[in-house]
């Protein structure tokens, strides 16, 4: 049966929004935003945060510092949050966990005294700690960012024994005002901006090169409506051409027009493809926000299965 993937001769999806490290696209911002991190956590400074919007490539960021930080010099992990409920034992054990404490205590006390003692190990050993902690605006309380600034606090008079970085939304600065000590110790702050449409035509040839297309099937024009469409998205320029390609599949179009991404876009409910509404139309009502009860409880030994499903990141 013929595919998409063989109508435009390619070896694998160019455009799936699955974290696939060697589709990274190493743009402008996103080396200049990794250098920046990678001399943070090489200089141990302690927190250090980088914000974007919804897919923006925070998390692919984040996947690609942590493929960059050499075994033989970091003991480093990548902890991802799921969700805000989370308490602040829950996250202390989470940490040791990744950073080789072997059975953490359920004391409080005794986990710190755990979780210091692993750190003097990685230290001894002429390696550094790092955790980058992923979705971190999902950290919405002042008791985890105490937390936070109680483990900066662990320090050997050469340098901290532990470094952050936070990968998430702008809400992050909102989560570090409930605890302005902490907020004062972030040591680089860097937000990643949408792709420019230049950034954006790179962007989608970089993974049709890498996928095996041998011809370019978006017409100058297409591409232009791929930016303006996605906003230059990375994870919205991905949607719009996977879809693209499998339309013209169906449609037998070996070149894709600005008329077809509008066409997609438009299926997408993309707001960049829309037209103007008419003067003196009603305004749509905007959609009543969801709430999480306050007393909803969670399950977190589910959180720890499912991140244990999940693997060392």
């Amino acid at each position: 049966m013929t595919t998409y993937l063989d109508f435009f001769e390619l070896t694998t999806e160019p455009f799936s929004n699955a974290p696939v490290s060697r589709f990274y696209y190493n743009s402008t911002q996103h080396s200049q935003a990794l250098t920046r991190l990678m001399h943070a956590v090489g200089y141990m400074k302690g927190l250090s945060i980088l914000v974007g919007d919804i897919g923006a490539g925070k998390t692919t960021l984040a996947r690609r510092m942590l493929d960059s930080l050499p075994e033989s010099e970091y003991e480093a992990a990548l902890l991802v949050i799921i969700h805000s409920g989370i308490t602040a034992n829950w996250l202390l054990r989470r940490i040791a966990l990744q950073l080789g404490v072997e059975n953490p205590a359920q004391e409080k006390l005794a986990l710190l005294s755990q979780l210091y003692q692993r750190l003097l190990q990685i230290y001894e050993s002429g390696k550094k700690a790092v955790v980058l902690i992923d979705e971190a605006q999902m950290l919405e309380t002042r008791e985890l960012m105490e937390e936070f600034r109680g483990l900066l606090n662990l320090e050997v008079p050469e340098r901290k024994l532990i470094s952050f970085v936070f990968f998430g939304l702008p809400d992050i600065e909102k989560n570090l005002k409930l605890d302005p000590p902490l907020a004062q110790r972030v040591a680089f702050r860097y937000k990643l901006e949408p792709f420019t449409a230049e950034s954006t035509e790179a962007y989608v040839k970089h993974r049709l090169r890498l996928a095996g297309s041998p011809r370019l099937p978006f017409s100058p024009e297409a591409l232009l409506a791929i930016h303006k469409a996605s906003g230059g998205t990375p994870r919205v320029i991905n949607t719009l051409c996977d879809n693209a390609l499998f339309e013209a599949f169906l449609a037998r179009q070996e070149t894709i027009s600005e008329e077809l991404i509008r066409r997609v876009a438009d299926n997408l409910g993309l707001v960049g493809s829309a037209p103007p509404p008419a003067p003196g139309a009603p305004a749509k009502p905007a959609p009543e926000p969801s709430s999480r009860p306050a007393s909803a409880k969670i399950d977190l030994a589910e959180i720890d299965r499912y991140l244990e499903g999940l693997g060392k990141l």
